[in-house]
């Protein structure tokens, strides 16, 4: 095993050790790709999609050595220019062979593009800066996917937050990428997103490009007897006893949240107490909750008044069915359904508010313990 301080990790992936369960979704998606079907992977932030494509990679890679896999984030580009200076960064120079580049055949394939590589110094890979004008944007682009073609190895790339592309101001982003992305035989694509309504827009709406170009999937919650028992493997290796009411309790209270039930956990590991109550799991939470409080209370800062008391009444409902039920807008004294519509457009829009199955939640649901208590 990897040598990690504590074994329930919030960001990164280290190793299958530290992965709870996502067997089957895993099979599926190593599946589909492989088969040349690409994905479309959907759920709400924090639920473990980037951990499943991190271990998706890394169980094609362990069979497949020659696999090209890469994970790129889009959530931070604001334009088209700025997708492909990522995507050129992320994919140039991981493909070529060392003959290739000491015949400088990378940069002979970009005509409207300078290449300035280097060396990552704590990795020790090569890194490469695009310097190209934004009128020849599309062009370079067209250039970075002749470059993976060239390859004679598998490609698997994973673009998370791909609904981010709708927020581009250029014409055309979805017809031009779903143009390139079907001409790639060797290629397979993950196009992963948290704003589930506008990823089903993109990929299952007629009048859209990418319109049935990929298997979809929605991630759900991790299975409760599987994560219980990945749980207790690890405080048992601690010698902690973490009591299954207890850990049902958590489980329950995030509804299986992957994140928010990993943090909890983290902090019961560093706690160090060898046998797990619920009130220790709930001073756990609480005491996650005051550090986040300053940070809370600058986000409702930013809110109207309409905003504020709506997100409130959420917090202290739990889930709201019905947002302009009578009952609801007469137990917390909010304004019409116009103001309260309004409020809530703008609530989903910041990923403050989300809308489950059941209905509106809070999205951070630490937040939402600290609503309570206002």
């Amino acid at each position: 095993m990897n040598n990690v301080n504590n074994p329930f990790l919030l960001y990164g992936y280290v190793s299958p050790d530290y992965f709870c369960d996502r067997e089957e979704e895993t099979k599926e998606i190593i599946s589909a790709l492989k088969n040349g079907r690409n994905i479309t992977l959907m759920s709400p932030r924090r639920m473990g999609k980037t951990g499943l494509i991190h271990h998706v990679f890394h169980q094609i890679k362990s069979t497949e050595k020659d696999a090209a896999c890469f994970y790129l984030d889009i959530f931070s580009t604001r334009s088209l220019q700025d997708f492909v200076e990522l995507f050129g960064r992320c994919v140039i120079g991981k493909l070529d062979t060392p003959a290739q580049r000491a015949a400088g055949f990378v940069s002979q394939l970009f005509k409207n593009t300078k290449l300035i590589f280097s060396t990552d110094l704590l990795t020790n890979q090569p890194q490469v800066t695009l310097d190209f004008r934004p009128e020849d944007t599309k062009s370079t682009l067209e250039e970075i996917f002749a470059y993976l073609k060239q390859s004679d190895r598998k490609c698997f790339i994973a673009i998370d937050e791909f609904q981010q592309i709708l927020e581009y101001g250029d014409n055309g982003v979805e017809a031009l990428l779903r143009s390139h992305t079907q001409f790639c035989p060797n290629v397979h694509f993950i196009f992963s997103g948290s704003k589930q309504h506008l990823m089903a827009d993109i990929f299952s709406s007629a009048k859209r490009p990418f319109y049935q170009s990929t298997e979809k999937m929605a991630l759900a919650p991790i299975n409760e007897d599987n994560y219980y028992s990945f749980a207790q493997k690890h405080l048992a290796a601690k010698s902690i006893h973490l009591p299954r009411e207890t850990f049902s309790h958590i489980y329950q209270m995030f509804e299986g949240h992957t994140w928010y039930i990993q943090y909890v956990l983290n902090c019961l590991y560093a706690n160090e107490k060898p046998n797990v109550s619920i009130d220790d799991a709930t001073d756990a939470i609480m005491h996650i909750v005051k550090q986040e409080e300053s940070a809370f209370a600058s986000e409702l800062d930013k809110l109207t008044e309409n905003q504020y008391r709506l997100l409130v009444a959420i917090g202290r409902e739990g889930v709201v069915g019905s947002i302009n039920g009578s009952a609801f807008i007469k137990a917390h004294k909010l304004k019409g359904s116009s103001s309260i519509n309004k409020a809530l457009q703008y609530l989903l829009n910041k990923e403050l508010v989300y809308k489950s199955i059941n209905g509106y939640i809070i999205y951070n649901r630490f937040l939402g313990i600290w609503l309570k208590t206002r």
